[in-house]
């Protein structure tokens, strides 16, 4: 058992009482309904809500989690709190069972509708690096950098469940870099970006920034990110502008939601800023995240970056996605770009930790790469510390590169 609940969690499990992360799952063909995860088990709400267990209100007998993200932060508190109480109060045993099914048993889908997509560069590392990749001669940061969280906008229709395959997009390329012109044709450098996003489950006021203070009133939860990037692609069209068609191919998501309130214990003091940002990006609380990542291809790691090393923390980002008043939607998805730490085995994609194919990465097994290859699967994972001493596990998000369709 893991801590004060009832249900058998392995005690190295990250999926104990104090996580309890949100899903939407599907068994055997029905309909997709919201879930939370218990060890190795999935806890049906629709069916807790069907016997009066927990309060529902049109939740939790869709295939998303949106009408329960917007329903805001005293209704996820308070179904937080009872979950814990149904799952600690051995008098629940007999009531709460019948809806407890093993995640081996079911189907875990996207777990809400993304409205819109937001993708930012808050890592110093991996910014400084790729500058020196591309920039080899200059400033490996812009000047505008260390000023404000930089992102783009990405495409919300692109944003896939975990397992989805990702077909190896096509597009205009220089195969070399002195080509007199492009050509038509494969990726020829499809990259992984090893991130963590957060969901807004609050809508905001069209016209009104929302602050950094504001953040756990619209902010649901954290999942795994993975932005898959078409380097080829992005090196010939981000002239001058930023990523598009190197991006908008295909976005993975983990299956599980893990709720602000579970990484409480894992907030840390951020590295320090300098220029000090201005007054709407300040934050009077620490909101760097202990969160430990790994990415694995084919099965084999290959780096473990680290979340808290980012420059820009998720209250940043969100307070700079809003501060020209663009309101927030239910299910907008901030992503927070690579995280890469200090040495080459905390890089966060194989543009680092290849220096643009320069240096092949070689894996466990003796195989090499410098980009991805068809039938290649990558998996991105993460741990965090939780209340009492105990792992919260964010889950994984993983995908197989499929050939192109050129």
């Amino acid at each position: 058992m893991d801590g004060m609940t009832w249900v058998e969690v392995d005690q190295d499990s990250g999926f104990g009482i104090e996580n309890l992360p949100y899903g939407v799952f599907r068994r055997d063909g029905a309909d997709a309904r919201v879930g939370v995860a218990i060890g190795d088990l999935v806890l049906d709400l629709a069916g807790l809500a069907a016997d009066g267990l927990v309060e529902d209100r049109g939740w939790f007998g869709t295939g998303s989690l949106n009408p329960f993200m917007a329903a805001g932060r005293a209704a996820w508190t308070t179904n937080r709190a009872r979950l814990r109480e149904l799952l600690t109060d051995a008098s629940q045993r007999e009531a709460v069972s019948p809806h407890l099914v093993p995640v081996a048993d079911v189907e875990l889908l996207r777990p809400f509708e993304v409205a819109d997509y937001v993708d930012f560069y808050s890592s110093e590392h991996h910014a400084t690096n790729v500058g020196r990749i591309f920039r080899p001669q200059g400033e490996p940061l812009m000047p505008n950098w260390k000023h404000l969280p930089v992102g783009y906008h990405g495409r919300a229709g692109t944003v896939y469940a975990s397992g989805t395959p990702i077909v190896r997009p096509c597009g205009q390329r220089k195969v070399a870099p002195t080509d007199a012109a492009p050509s038509y044709g494969p990726c020829l450098k499809l990259d992984i970006e090893a991130e963590v996003g957060f969901v807004a489950g609050v809508p905001s006021t069209p016209g009104r920034p929302v602050t950094p203070r504001a953040f756990r009133d619209h902010v649901f939860g954290f999942v795994l990110v993975n932005d898959w990037s078409a380097r080829d692609i992005q090196a010939w069209e981000a002239q001058p502008l930023g990523p598009f068609l190197s991006k908008s191919f295909a976005t993975s998501v983990s299956p599980w939601v893990v709720p602000v309130e579970a990484l409480e214990a894992a907030r840390v003091t951020p590295p320090a800023q300098d220029p000090a940002p201005l007054p709407y990006l300040r934050v009077d609380e620490p909101w760097g995240l202990d969160l430990r990542l790994e990415i694995l291809v084919n099965g084999q790691a290959v780096s473990r970056p680290r979340f808290d090393g980012m420059y820009w923390t998720p209250p940043q980002q969100l307070a700079h996605a809003t501060v020209n008043g663009a309101p927030l939607r239910t299910g907008d998805l901030f992503a927070s770009g690579t995280v890469s730490g200090p040495r080459k085995e905390e890089r966060g994609c194989l543009l680092e930790l290849t220096w643009n194919g320069a240096e092949p990465l070689e894996l466990p097994d003796g195989s090499k790469r410098m980009f991805l290859e068809d039938g290649d699967t990558v998996t991105i994972r993460a741990t965090a510390p939780g209340a009492n001493g105990t792992t919260i596990d964010l889950g994984e998000v993983t995908g197989t590169i499929s050939p192109a369709n050129c």
